[in-house]
């Protein structure tokens, strides 16, 4: 049976038991199906602080731009932990039970 290569598997259910990720390899896999809570922004509530995006430990967080002014998580991406939710000053995010 031929192992299959990091390079050829798309999500991280698709990984290997016992496999090892790199540090930095976050972005190779779409990860977010690990996640049972996800992260939900209050607009309202936001103040544009970058919070989020700093202390991700993932770097999920993206700057809508300056329009928008709030960052936005990429669900493919986002694991759930909600590090983001617990050092929002304003507490304009919140996790909620991911839906299947």
């Amino acid at each position: 049976m031929t192992k299959p290569t990091i390079d050829a598997l798309a999500k991280v259910g698709d990984l290997p038991l016992g496999f090892t990720a790199k540090p930095g390899s976050t972005m190779d896999f779409k990860t977010g199906d690990w996640r049972s809570v996800k992260p939900v922004l209050d607009k309202e509530k936001c103040i544009y602080c970058g919070f989020c995006y700093f202390y991700c430990p993932d770097g999920v967080y993206k700057d809508m731009g300056k329009d928008e002014k709030y960052y936005q998580a990429d669900y493919d991406y986002c694991k759930g932990c909600g590090i983001c939710a617990h050092e929002c000053p304003k507490k304009a995010i919140t996790m909620v039970l991911e839906e299947v």
